[in-house]
């Protein structure tokens, strides 16, 4: 599966490792929505083939961890700007952030071999995950259209998980799979999407406007499926502690890696949001054990829309 993740960040995280000692640690990961979701893909058993820039000195840092961090080939456009950096502070328990960097825009011409090889890589691979840039003005709106208009006309099956106005974008390429959250839809409909009513609305214009299937996230309140004229309610495993960085993205890379695999949408709908639920108990983000998030799978529930079950 080709993964378009334009902005890979170096994260550093500083933590106390042990209550008694309160010894500290200093870990460095690779991150970034598309590097959490391309790990959780491999999680799952299939090889993501990342696509994206890297630049600078936090780039050569940096190129090393994602191959730690995928598992797979990381076909990556060499950028004059450097590569963003991140470092948050968890010692008191609480995720803080520290300091933070970004990348500038790509040149033209830096941009042109980040898309073409981004089309290459989806076609050979028959499958395309589309995840945001940081910051997500960093690339010009027509970018994404473009790329899921070109990867369907190529027999290659699209997936974004991505905010507006970059998902509007999108849109009119007519991806097979869109997964939003609660947030980023209301943003889209510019209105609120607070009610099941409401909430199904707001999927059912995603649709008209171009998506496929609709999946809306909504924390740990179950998620809305729209799949044609079908609603369904996919509930995840309830936990009262637990770390929420990353969990969307992890679910989006065991989806997708379901779906690569030949299972149906059912199920590839379960294993994402057991594979979300096993994010959360981690402090490591897009990162659980195959057998954690098949044991999990175990209870998740999915069934018809609350709204649509007496119909």
């Amino acid at each position: 599966m080709a993964v378009f993740a334009p902005n890979p960040l170096m994260t550093v995280t500083l933590e106390v490792e042990g209550p008694s000692d309160g010894r500290q640690s200093i870990h460095f990961h690779a991150g970034g929505q598309g590097v959490w979701a391309s790990g959780m893909a491999h999680t799952m058993g299939i090889e993501p083939v990342l696509v994206g820039l890297i630049g600078g000195e936090v780039g050569e840092v940096l190129r090393p961890l994602l191959a730690s961090a995928t598992s797979g080939p990381a076909h990556l456009v060499q950028s004059a700007a450097a590569s963003g950096c991140y470092i948050t502070d968890r010692r008191s328990g609480e995720r803080e952030l520290v300091a933070m960097t970004l990348s500038d825009p790509p040149s033209r011409h830096e941009l042109d071999e980040l898309v073409s090889l981004t089309c290459a890589e989806a076609l050979a691979c028959g499958w395309l995950l589309l995840t945001n840039p940081l910051p997500g003005e960093a690339l010009p709106l027509e970018v994404y259209g473009d790329l899921v208009a070109n990867a369907r006309s190529g027999g290659c099956t699209t997936l974004v998980d991505l905010s507006p106005p970059r998902l509007n974008s999108a849109l009119r390429g007519r991806p097979e799979i869109v997964k939003v959250n609660d947030w980023e839809l209301a943003e889209y409909v510019r209105g609120p999407v607070s009610t099941p009513d409401l909430l199904l609305e707001g999927a059912a214009r995603l649709q008209r406007a171009g998506a496929g299937c609709v999946i809306v996230t909504r924390g740990e309140q179950p998620a809305l499926v729209l799949d044609g004229e079908r609603a369904l309610q996919l509930v995840p495993p309830h936990f009262e502690h637990g770390f929420r960085e990353g969990c969307g993205d992890a679910m989006m890379g065991a989806l997708a890696a379901g779906l690569a695999q030949g299972r149906s949408l059912e199920r590839s709908l379960v294993l994402g949001a057991a594979a979300g639920a096993a994010n959360f108990l981690r402090r490591g983000l897009g990162h659980a054990s195959r057998e954690v998030v098949e044991e999990l799978a175990g209870a998740v529930q999915l069934g018809p829309w609350p709204d649509r079950a007496a119909t």
